[in-house]
């Protein structure tokens, strides 16, 4: 029996358009501290909420966005969503205060919370059911690859010439994205009478995915402990006299995932995510003890390298465990809901850890952040790897944890 094809036109153009997406927020994510605490003078504090106030922004708009996306479409969704991330990184321009910029690293996180919640709805939609994880993870790399290309952009940038040819770099890059979005040809899954009639009341399930509430909830953990890295990367490369180095720790980071995500995604759909989950977060964790204690350019670029496989295989199977569980025509809503809580843990993380590096240094932080990730083993058995372990998880099941 022949697999269902993977690699269509439009499963390679959302995923180009997630990635240019991603690109902008990596981009400006690890250079905005930074520009913070060199511009207006901030504290680690300040500088972390700056990071924090864009994805508070993108969890206020995935709240809604799974609403949209079953009321009018995810392709009109996603086009407003492009828009307004052009507009948005346009005012990064006029941004002459620290209040202002705050407000926006705000509206530029509703953009871009629109605008990824629906790419990654229609990227779930159009892979086939029994290539859920492999599909789901090579859609992820879109995310991975940005990851790595924007923190070497924005410190070679920074290094040869200013923030504000980084911010002139995201606009053309929102600009090409909305001009790439007019050749996708995917439909909107059509809802019955009923379905949108339940769609246009108010109750909490039309706003959250109750099946993928507790894989979210892990999720959100290795979010918040991933945060770390991102957000401080920059001003703890230059600390601990890395930053020859920085340029291309997130190469190998990417590099890795690129080499292992064929595999991940194929042990996920024939192995089950258990086996992934338990090995990436175990992996995750000694990545970080090797990140905090990196002495040497090749250590941490080590760190990088076991970083990258921990949370690569994290991210991509955490999402691909949403869209197993989820019928069609809630796709949005479980899209939504796992990136809602994912968001929270990516934006609480970089004002928590700003608040502790004061008291514990950048290493005795990211120390904290591997004993985070040791317990997450015990959450992720709780809420959703024993029932995995059973096999009494299966798609449609609103408890998915006993």
């Amino acid at each position: 029996m022949n697999k269902a094809k993977l690699f269509t036109k439009d499963f390679l153009i959302i995923t180009f358009i997630n990635f240019f997406v991603s690109l902008n927020f990596s981009l400006l994510m690890v250079i905005i501290s930074e520009f913070a605490m060199i511009k207006f003078n901030s504290s680690p504090g300040e500088a972390g909420l700056l990071t924090g106030m864009f994805i508070f922004g993108a969890l206020v708009a995935r709240l809604f966005t799974g609403v949209w996306i079953g009321r009018i479409g995810q392709k009109k969704t996603l086009y407003i969503g492009l828009v307004l991330v052009l507009a948005t990184a346009c005012l990064y321009f006029g941004a002459a205060s620290v209040s202002l910029l705050l407000v926006v690293r705000f509206l530029h996180g509703i953009s871009f919370g629109i605008a990824s919640t629906s790419a990654g709805t229609i990227a779930a939609k159009i892979v086939a059911r029994e290539r859920t994880g492999e599909g789901i993870g090579y859609y992820g790399l879109s995310v991975t690859v940005a990851a790595a290309v924007g923190p070497f952009l924005s410190i070679f940038i920074s290094r040869h010439g200013s923030y504000s040819t980084i911010f002139a770099v995201c606009t053309i890059f929102a600009a090409f994205n909305l001009i790439l979005a007019l050749f996708l040809s995917a439909r909107d899954v059509k809802l019955t009478e009923k379905q949108l009639a339940e769609m246009k009341e108010f109750k909490l399930k039309n706003y959250f995915e109750p099946n993928v509430v507790t894989i979210s909830i892990v999720c959100m953990v290795i979010f918040f402990c991933y945060s770390s890295v991102l957000s401080f990367f920059s001003v703890y490369a230059r600390e601990i006299n890395m930053v020859e180095a920085a340029g291309f720790f997130y190469i190998v980071f990417a590099a890795v995932i690129i080499l292992t995500r064929p595999f991940v995604g194929r042990l996920f759909d024939f192995k089950g995510e258990n086996l992934i989950m338990y090995s990436a977060i175990l992996i995750f964790i000694i990545g970080m003890v090797i990140f905090s204690q990196a002495q040497a350019g090749h250590i941490f670029l080590l760190a990088g390298a076991v970083i990258g496989l921990g949370f690569g295989a994290l991210q991509s199977s955490g999402q691909a465990i949403a869209v197993k569980l989820t019928e069609q025509h809630r796709m949005g809503l479980a899209t939504s809901t796992f990136y809602m809580f994912a968001d929270t843990g990516m934006g609480s993380g970089p004002w928590v850890f700003g608040l502790i590096i004061p008291f514990t240094g950048f290493r005795g932080m990211y120390l904290c952040v591997a004993a985070i990730m040791a317990a997450c083993l015990l959450l992720y058995y709780l809420l959703y790897g024993k029932n995995a372990m059973r096999g009494i998880v299966k798609q449609g099941d609103v408890r998915p944890c006993e």
